[in-house]
């Protein structure tokens, strides 16, 4: 049994896949449900945000489930899974360990650190537990990548990464007049935080409008801060009346071509762009226009590049993989100890006859002496297990990687069928 992801992000497919493939509450139950049918898997939990969706399963079989979960999200997609596939991600055991753990220390975001995300895998995990899809493994799994995401945000100062950029792109961008007129496509955490930012440095709510895919989403903000709100498909108006642009999309292509900058200040009025998408939203080639000025992440990266979040971000990295060892280390000794307690039975049941074997041919031993026997026979016994039980778990934390069948063969010379048996009597008494 191996723990499996599948999914897809704003990494991996464009935002109008990504809407297509999103769960709402009751989506994500069913689709947890359906996954426990398949005959390969075990455990279930579904994350689903705007920036992601992923399955974590719990499978006897990895091409087994992957085959059955990529269907189930062309299904759900309405798309063909030969279409589907190539928004796709698989990560499978400690690649899927790292995964997680990343996702919840907020490395996985579109802005790095950002905190919502661990509020949103305790939702899954909860939904999970409500509904019995989860078990022991992804349990542990979750609870343990909750830990990790609370320690990076206690531990260092990430979560001052997301506004430190705004704060900065806002600098850049030069200092507000009282007529000067924002427009911020997006209404994500980014543009969210834009907002918040310009309200709070004495901008004017009337001079600000947001314009969302999804007009609800950007009404939030209206809702919020007080601001004005255009329909995406009359952007144009609002970009034709703006002095600075600030975008946040979360698209997977160029949201702001050449020719739609141009179409919006024909007489060459100034306009200042500021880009915080990743991937970009604004092509690269409005910067050759002499009334643009454009700030983007990499040049937000370069003036960041000695900052003290920038350290931080390093530190939640060494943060999640200490973690990621650690666990894995956790859970190749939780699969050796049922094969170091099944030798140590056998042990005691060998101790057990020969003892037997002894005081049926000296019957003329006394209580004393008999007690003195049995514990001879354990003490050789508990010394010759001993160092092969440490060795055991030496093996299987060491760089070669073994298993512990490897380990038990390495060090007895056992062959493969001897092995089998051994560890399948550890299975059993797990």
């Amino acid at each position: 049994m191996s723990v499996l992801v599948l999914g897809m992000s704003h990494r991996t497919a464009p935002i109008e896949v990504l809407e297509r493939a999103s769960l709402d509450t009751d989506d994500g139950v069913k689709l947890s449900h359906k996954v426990l049918e398949s005959p390969h898997i075990t455990e279930s939990v579904v994350i689903s945000t705007c920036n992601r969706v992923e399955v974590y399963v719990e499978a006897e079989r990895f091409h087994g489930a992957i085959e059955e979960l990529s269907r189930l999200f062309a299904e759900h997609a309405g798309l063909g899974r030969d279409e589907i596939v190539h928004y796709l991600y698989v990560h499978y055991d400690e690649a899927a360990v790292a995964h997680l753990f990343s996702v919840a220390a907020g490395l996985d975001s579109m802005i790095l650190g950002e905190s919502q995300i661990l509020g949103q895998v305790r939702q899954s995990l909860q939904s999970a537990q409500a509904e019995s899809t989860v078990g022991p493994s992804l349990n542990t799994l979750f609870q343990q990548a909750l830990r990790i995401g609370k320690r990076g945000h206690a531990e260092t100062s990430i979560d001052l990464l997301a506004p430190s950029i705004v704060t900065a792109a806002l600098d850049a961008a030069g200092e507000a007049t009282d007529t000067t007129r924002y427009l911020v496509a997006g209404a994500g955490t980014m543009a969210s935080l834009a907002v918040r930012t310009l309200v709070e440095r004495g901008v004017a709510p009337a001079r600000i409008m947001v314009t969302n895919r999804t007009y609800q989403r950007a009404y939030e903000l209206v809702a919020t801060f007080g601001v004005g709100a255009v329909r995406w498909e009359a952007m144009d108006v609002e970009l034709a009346a703006a002095d600075v642009l600030i975008s946040c999309t979360g698209a997977t292509g160029v949201v702001f071509d050449r020719a739609r900058i141009e179409r919006a200040t024909p007489d060459g009025r100034p306009m200042t762009l500021v880009d915080l998408a990743l991937p970009r939203d604004i092509a690269p080639d409005v910067a050759e226009l002499a009334h643009i000025g454009h700030i983007d992440m990499k040049v937000l990266a370069e003036r960041a590049a000695d900052s003290e979040v920038v350290a931080d971000v390093a530190a939640v990295r060494a943060i999640v993989d200490g973690e990621v060892n650690s666990f894995l280390a956790a859970k190749a000794a939780s699969r050796v100890t049922p094969t170091v307690v099944a030798l140590r039975g056998m042990a005691t049941e060998i101790v057990q006859a020969e003892t037997a074997r002894l005081e049926s041919r000296l019957g003329d031993l006394t209580d004393a002496q008999r007690a003195e026997v049995r514990q001879a026979l354990k003490r050789v016994s508990d010394k010759l297990l001993h160092q092969p039980t440490v060795r055991v778990q030496q093996l299987v934390d060491g760089p070669a990687g073994l298993t512990y069948a490897d380990a038990l063969a390495d060090l007895f010379a056992l062959d493969p069928a001897a092995v089998q048996a051994v560890s399948a009597v550890g299975e059993g008494s797990a």
